[in-house]
């Protein structure tokens, strides 16, 4: 059986790292697919569990010179603790001082600001031999793995070029005569700006792109409990299912739950994306995380942890975060043979600059530049950052996509596939007419009577509205049984003391409507009932359009989305709601079949397509489409089979969603851009002389940073 596993890497330094993990993990014949997020710093691997455990596969990884912790679903993730400078970085920078302040001297033709070359090997040496030695380790383990990483390339470098000094300065036939050339101040300023250069590239990875963190920080480390009649103030891990729970204005909701007693507005904006306020008050439900804006409610917890809408929502984003889009391979490829490419590139720099310049002083230095500017963390990051800020906004606007993958999808969709009833419309419908078959032994109670004993065993908005009908009316609803759905047409039952009730289609029920002056036949939705295959009658249903259904539409057209509503609806109700929002296509009377069919002709017509739906009969055109979108509490089926989860019934919502994903999908290629660029221009620099180690050691530090934060700049996109 197929088991899918996730797992914290821990010692990765580069991309090179995450393809080593791979690579490995890939080669064994229980394992279905693997892949290493270098961003996020996780593993998402999976595997045949009659044949392996996740124990064995964590031991796999750690063979490889890294370590494996397993994730799992049950427990929230923890919060990352404060990133300081450690003592390690703080002395490498205080040894850099003296170095610097040197060097700047130099820049300006005061070379006595340098300090003498014995102590210049002195702080070199312990640079070189003790606080570079985590360099050493995770270069050696690379090596052994059999692929080179970042880390190989520095000690390369630098060890290459502290041994040049230091043959300069104690063996050279110069040493003698104070006269040695030495270069200590590189070895000991690479490693210093690459250290730094780590230090914020993991501190923005874990801190600023993450926004587990900010979740996490919604719920309550404190509450106030009732325990034993009387309310205590206890830590959130020591609350139980079943507790009742106080929560005043101003404080979060801990738990989701259901109201006892009190009143209030909560603000759910961190689920939803709605920033309106959602009033409580006693029987309502409440989401963990929820502010209350107003009021106060006391809650009993139904649902705890990783259990809640909120946890369930900080794994599913956890997951699709550490997912990798395909995109990425470009530089899972590049990254591959970049270290030996790059040792080869020094290799030959050094041979042809002593051969052209007859100097192998020059040539070495020529050789460590190449060596150090050369930066595989850019390219490894490039796709994964901007994807960890990209799946955060979408959250923040109520999208949960499944993976990278679907994100990336979404970027590309060019036709939007739309239900009509709760998707454009409030899907709150109300009967607006009655129609009775004349001679048919059934006046107007007796229909709704029927209608509804049938109507009740079914989830759709048209059957809902038909029951609540009913019952406003206080007519007794009689019993029903073996109800059976016929997808894409209606429902049938027996009901005791009628017969055999079919509700649905007018063609289900066999029902030829006549011509009426009222036009609210021509437009609604109709329900059509029959006993033993009569016609007895009919319900013609109106339902609202939602109040930013319009705007929505506009957006999409905005960005030259072409829109496209299929509905089982009649043709006439489907075209009235299209001529509304100024929609140009409309099909009506669709199956399900239907529906998946003509997803399937958009495709083979070029179109990359995008399909919304929340119910069941929308599931083979959810998964026909390119990339699809659920409505978050709509039928389950459509939420698994969907690409991601819209947590409002909003269009709004699903322009967001692809605008969100056009921006990251922008930000990925400038990403790669530069990364690409940023190597293609500093190798050969630093081979012609044109860069020395130092700048190109502070260059290499600057350029993963630099697409971090250009990935940061995400969180600012406007997607209006």
């Amino acid at each position: 059986m197929q088991q899918k596993v996730r797992f914290q890497i821990e010692g990765m330094t580069c991309q090179a790292c995450a393809s080593r993990i791979e690579k490995v993990l890939n080669k064994k014949d229980f394992v279905e697919s693997a892949g290493v997020n270098f961003a996020s710093e996780e593993a998402q691997v999976t595997f045949d569990d009659s044949k392996t455990s996740a124990a064995d596969i964590a031991k796999i990884i750690e063979k490889t010179g890294y370590g494996a912790k397993e994730k799992t679903e049950d427990t929230l993730p923890h919060a990352e603790a404060e990133h300081h400078i450690g003592w390690r970085l703080w002395l490498l920078l205080a040894i850099n001082i003296p170095f610097l302040i040197g060097m700047a001297g130099m820049m300006i033709g005061w070379h006595d600001w340098m300090i003498p070359p014995v102590w210049q090997f002195v702080l070199a040496s312990v640079v070189q031999l003790w606080l570079a030695v985590p360099f050493y380790k995770s270069a050696w383990a690379s090596i052994k793995g059999g692929l080179a990483n970042m880390d190989v390339l520095v000690t390369i470098g630098t060890v290459s070029i502290y041994l040049y000094s230091v043959y300069m300065l104690f063996f050279s036939p110069h040493a003698a005569h104070g006269m040695a050339h030495v270069y200590f101040e590189v070895g000991v300023m690479v490693i210093g700006f690459v250290s730094l250069g780590k230090f914020l590239e993991h501190r923005t990875k874990k801190s600023s792109l993450n926004s587990l963190g900010l979740l996490l920080k919604l719920t309550p480390t404190q509450v106030n409990v009732q325990r034993d009649g009387e309310w205590k103030q206890l830590p959130i891990d020591q609350v139980q299912i079943g507790d009742l729970i106080r929560a005043n204005h101003g404080e979060r909701i801990a738990a989701d739950g259901i109201i006892e007693s009190g009143s209030g507005w909560a603000d759910e904006s961190h689920l939803t994306g709605e920033s309106n306020p959602e009033e409580k008050k006693a029987g309502g439900k409440v989401l963990a995380g929820a502010l209350m804006t107003e009021g106060s409610v006391v809650y009993r917890a139904t649902q705890l942890g990783s259990q809640t809408l909120l946890g369930d929502m900080m794994n599913a984003l956890s997951e699709a975060q550490g997912s990798k889009a395909p995109i990425a391979r470009v530089a899972d490829k590049a990254a591959a043979v970049f270290v030996p490419t790059v040792v080869g590139i020094a290799l030959l720099t050094f041979i042809a600059t002593w051969l052209v310049k007859g100097d192998w002083t020059i040539a070495l230095m020529h050789a460590v530049a190449v060596l150090v500017i050369a930066c595989p963390c850019a390219l490894g990051l490039a796709t994964p950052a901007a994807i960890m800020v990209g799946m955060g906004k979408a959250v923040k606007h109520g999208i949960w996509f499944k993976d990278a993958a679907a994100m990336e999808e979404a970027a590309h969709v060019d036709a939007v596939v739309l239900d009509k009833t709760g998707t454009l419309t409030e899907g709150r419908p109300q009967v607006a007419a009655v129609y009775c078959v004349p001679d048919s032994g059934f006046d107007e109670d007796a229909l709704y009577r029927i209608a509804a004993a049938v109507e009740q065993n079914a989830a759709h908005p048209l059957a809902r509205a038909i029951v609540s009908a009913a019952q406003a009316r206080g007519l007794e609803i009689p019993t029903a049984q073996n109800a059976q759905t016929v997808v894409g047409a209606g429902i049938t039952a027996e009901v005791e003391g009628v017969g055999l009730v079919k509700a649905g289609k007018a063609e289900f029920a066999e029902l030829t409507l006549p011509k009426f002056s009222d036009g609210v036949w021509d437009i609604a939705s109709i329900v059509a009932v029959s006993v033993d295959n009569k016609p007895i009658g009919a319900f013609a249903l109106a339902d609202a359009l939602k109040a930013d259904t319009a705007e929505a539409i506009g957006r999409l057209k905005k960005h030259n989305i072409d829109v496209y509503i299929m509905s089982g609806d009649n043709q006439g109700t489907v075209e009235y709601v299209a001529k509304q929002l100024g929609i140009a296509h409309a099909f009506g009377n669709m199956s399900p079949r239907d529906k998946a069919a003509e997803v399937q002709k958009l495709k083979a017509a070029g179109k990359t397509v995008a399909m919304v739906g929340d119910g069941i009969n929308d599931a083979p055109a959810l998964a026909a489409a390119n990339v699809s979108f659920a409505m978050k509490g709509g039928a389950d089926v459509a939420e698994h089979t969907a690409s991601a989860t819209l947590m409002q019934h909003s269009v709004n919502q699903l322009a967001d969603a692809l605008l969100v994903s056009q921006a990251t999908l922008k930000n990925i290629k400038q990403n790669l851009f530069f990364a690409f660029f940023y190597n293609i221009l500093g190798i050969p620099l630093a081979a012609l002389g044109f860069l020395n180690p130092i700048i190109a050691g502070a260059a290499m530090a600057a350029s993963s940073v630099s697409v971090l934060g250009n990935a940061l700049r995400l969180k600012r996109v406007n997607i209006e």
